[in-house]
């Protein structure tokens, strides 16, 4: 934001006015504010010093993966600090406009079953300042608009819940990504105390809750952080927010053949989540992502009666596609890829 800007500049000997801070975050993130910098430029001690305190150009993209099949792009950034994270640049149906999925963390520490960041631990959080780095990149190669952005790579967003929220700020500011506010999505595995706060301070981000299962055993299987926040926790929490922030929850539930898509399901979610206001994304699984052959797609007549029971229920369901399914899209695919890869070209080195 401009005013942590300017207060950060302050700290290092560098006084600068409001307008100036708020030139400086839109020079980095706002492409019309470059576009018109010939008009109102930054000086070259101010920029020169800007880059110095924050380290901005040290974003490299080491990869960018497109899928022919249905135009999602996937970009594996290495940080300052050799660390790599991933983003994907999402078409929407309307020509020329994206939304872009980011991720909150380096690796992710919740384990869940058949995600493909799981293999990968946490390494770290990332700061608000890379996230908003990795949205401007890919925003800047973009031919086109992108109206929105969603914290669902790699990491758990609310396991980096300040980072996350600094993030999300910036690009919904006007000087910043001016995305509107309401189309960033903020996802989680069900970490209550983090979404209790996110009622408490009215969020205007929409919430997302990955479920994937409404029955307590085997959602403790698929995501094992249920065994810290039970499922009935999860909903007095998500109680909560929607009181406070009359929004209604989107559940993203990914269909995993014969595991999670049966008639016990939909009478658990009914019993749990009948009394709130959901809208349930159905998720095909990337077969590719995590211990091939124990989890499977589901298949489309077994997906299709899931998906009609769950519309008698009155919820509003939409099938998400899935995208970039023959360029290992998957979240954590391509970091652990390039890792994998870089440890043959190690090997094969020292054997020379």
């Amino acid at each position: 934001m401009p005013e942590e800007v300017a207060a950060q500049l302050q700290a290092h000997g560098v006084a600068v006015r409001a307008d100036e801070a708020r030139r400086v975050l839109a020079h980095y993130l706002s492409p019309m504010a470059r576009r018109d910098a010939k008009k109102r430029p930054l000086g070259k001690a101010l920029k020169a010093e800007v880059a110095r305190l924050f380290d901005l150009a040290r974003l490299e993209v080491l990869e960018r993966a497109t899928d022919p099949a249905d135009g999602f792009v996937k970009y594996l950034f290495r940080h300052a600090d050799g660390a790599l994270s991933e983003a994907v640049r999402i078409p929407l149906h309307r020509p020329g406009h994206f939304t872009v999925c980011l991720s909150s963390q380096v690796g992710c520490a919740m384990r869940c079953a058949f995600c493909a960041t799981a293999g990968l631990g946490l390494q770290r959080n990332l700061s608000a300042a890379e996230i908003a780095l990795a949205f401007a990149a890919i925003r800047d190669e973009t031919d086109g608009r992108v109206k929105g952005a969603v914290f669902m790579g790699q990491g758990e967003p609310l396991a980096n819940y300040d980072q996350v929220m600094r993030a999300a700020a910036v690009l919904s500011h006007p000087c910043g990504g001016r995305i509107d506010a309401r189309m960033i999505s903020i996802s989680t595995v069900g970490l209550v105390p983090q979404i209790r706060r996110f009622a408490a301070e009215g969020r205007p981000h929409r919430l997302i809750v990955s479920l994937t299962s409404a029955i307590p055993d085997k959602r403790r299987t698929l995501l094992p952080i249920a065994g810290r926040y039970p499922l009935a926790e999860l909903v007095t929490a998500l109680e909560a927010y929607q009181e406070a922030c009359n929004n209604r929850v989107t559940v993203a539930w990914v269909l995993l053949r014969g595991v999670n898509t049966g008639p016990d399901e939909v009478a658990a979610l009914r019993a749990l989540f009948g009394h709130l206001r959901l809208r349930i994304n159905l998720i095909d699984l990337n077969e590719t992502a995590r211990a091939p052959g124990v989890y499977a797609r589901a298949a489309e007549t077994e997906r299709q009666a899931f998906l009609d029971a769950l519309t008698k229920l009155g919820f509003p369901v939409v099938r998400r596609y899935s995208g970039g399914q023959t360029k290992h899209a998957a979240c954590g695919m391509l970091a652990s890829t390039f890792q994998e890869r870089s440890r043959r070209d190690r090997a094969a080195a020292k054997s020379i």
